[in-house]
């Protein structure tokens, strides 16, 4: 190999290196935006999916917004110490025990 062929082979070759450094650049920036883009959506994830508990448990306790006008009235009488319930209907309630029926006339129905 003279000397010309070999500088020309060294000319080639640092051409080469730099079209590959750019390359592995170009790489290691798309893998960083991949990374960083990665991290977002976990974190928008775990933040809906903590929004969808809040709103599950929401869901699961009643509201005295949600019963109507004739189950919040039911509802005052069994707190003034009355069944509601079909099986003691106006006796009062020994001690203010709670009474199963009661709360089932109450909120039952709105959760079927």
């Amino acid at each position: 190999m003279d000397k010309r062929s070999l500088y020309d082979s060294f000319d080639q070759l640092e051409v080469e290196l730099k079209d590959t450094m750019n390359q592995l650049s170009e790489m290691k920036d798309g893998l960083r935006q991949l990374v960083e883009k990665n991290t977002e959506l976990e974190l928008e994830n775990q933040h809906l999916r903590q929004h969808l508990e809040d709103l599950d448990k929401e869901e699961h306790t009643p509201t005295r917004q949600e019963l109507s006008k004739s189950r919040m009235n039911l509802e005052k009488l069994y707190e003034e110490g009355f069944h509601v319930c079909n099986v003691m209907y106006g006796q009062r309630r020994q001690n203010d025990e709670s009474c199963a029926f009661c709360i089932d006339v109450i909120y039952g129905e709105r959760n079927r």
